[in-house]
């Protein structure tokens, strides 16, 4: 049976080849080629995946990112994603419900997103419940330094309160596009946000990272 995160995976790559390899993404300063090339190392070079972890290796990273997206051109790289790596921590198809599946959405969603007459598409209730599991691991993370208070409902239903903090402000809507938000794409998600005028103004403006 083929994996959603491997139905992903394919939606991306069909994406990436469809806009071409210099447009525009949710990913700040970065191009498609950008990010295909980030893509790769990630399942290629597991060496250079600390340097999105720890600011420290940073540099190292981009190094090895830049260098790998001089050496292949922009359909070589499209190619190694659609591939996968079965050998690489992150590219094992072990992988793909706890962090793959979340990875394509939000990278697909950089490209689709960034383009200038983006829909919205479905996303199956199975899946979303996946992003709501991830949610509940990713959200204390990211929000963790957050400068406001933060509470997560699915729907008006269930609910993460990932963070402590006053005032607090209410995001409200699909696991997918609370997903987004608590990556950094707060301005591209589509929530309904509840609180203080200020403090949603601050949380919209802040930087999260894992």
């Amino acid at each position: 049976m083929t994996s959603h995160a491997r139905l992903e995976r394919t939606a991306l790559v069909e994406a990436m080849r469809e806009v071409g390899p210099d447009a525009p993404t949710l990913c700040t300063g970065w191009t498609t080629r950008d990010l295909a090339a980030h893509l790769v190392i990630r399942e290629r070079r597991p060496d250079s995946s600390l340097g999105i972890l720890l600011p420290q290796l940073a540099g190292y990273t981009e190094r090895v990112r830049t260098q790998v997206m001089e050496a292949k051109s922009y359909e070589q790289l499209l190619d190694l994603i659609d591939s996968g790596a079965w050998w690489s921590p992150t590219g094992n198809p072990l992988a793909d419900g706890v962090v793959n599946l979340a990875e394509f959405f939000i990278h697909h969603e950089d490209v689709r997103r960034a383009q200038p007459e983006w829909g919205p598409r479905a996303i199956p209730a199975d899946v979303e419940q996946k992003f709501w599991s991830n949610l509940r691991i990713m959200a204390p993370l990211a929000l963790r330094r957050a400068p406001v208070g933060v509470l997560l409902t699915a729907n008006g239903g269930r609910t993460i309160r990932p963070n402590r903090g006053e005032p607090t402000v209410r995001l409200d809507g699909q696991p997918s596009e609370l997903l987004l938000f608590v990556s950094g794409r707060q301005n591209s998600a589509r929530l309904q946000m509840d609180g203080d005028a200020d403090a949603i103004a601050t949380l919209m403006s802040a930087s999260f990272a894992l």
